[in-house]
């Protein structure tokens, strides 16, 4: 049961809670790379590429962004929300961070192709979810969200697409 003073943490210390909340987010992104980073330059690299696929370098500073954004939107939420509305917003929050992680995993990690594309169309539900929660609480957090779906959309393109060349 969340106190009165976890509740009032985020407007007390806002900036040491939105570093808190942008870390965790970073922290799930640096774990993933690391199936990424191995898979890049071996697995990766000596597959077909659908087209419109970025160069390598790319992924990095867009997921940076992307998972900072996270953070904020997450802050946000916890920042503003209250009750059944929040808990159910940072529920949904978890389980796309979880099924961004596990992409990652499947994808370079265990090297699975279709498993991998099915677990990003659940990814892309939940992110959508997430943002319509956030929404409900305070729609900066859910704007915040609209790249990431908008990046995940195009990873999804590009999932489909190894998935048919290789």
């Amino acid at each position: 049961m969340e106190t009165a003073s976890q509740s009032r943490l985020p407007r007390e210390r806002p900036l040491l809670t939105l570093g808190a909340a942008v870390l965790l987010c970073e922290l799930v992104g640096i774990t993933g790379a690391l199936f990424t980073a191995t898979g890049v330059e071996s697995w990766y690299a000596t597959l077909n590429q659908p087209e419109l696929a970025p160069p390598n370098w790319v992924f990095g500073p867009v997921w940076t962004t992307l998972y900072a954004l996270m953070g904020a939107a997450a802050w946000l939420v916890w920042r503003e929300g209250s009750g059944r509305s929040q808990q159910v917003a940072l529920g949904l929050f978890g389980v796309q961070l979880a099924l961004n992680f596990a992409w990652s995993f499947v994808f370079f990690g265990a090297e699975a192709i279709l498993p991998a594309l099915a677990v990003i169309l659940v990814l892309l539900f939940f992110i959508g979810t997430t943002a319509t929660a956030f929404w409900r609480i305070d729609r900066r957090a859910a704007l915040l969200l609209v790249p990431y779906l908008a990046w995940v959309s195009f990873a999804t393109y590009l999932s489909y697409g190894f998935w048919q060349l290789n």
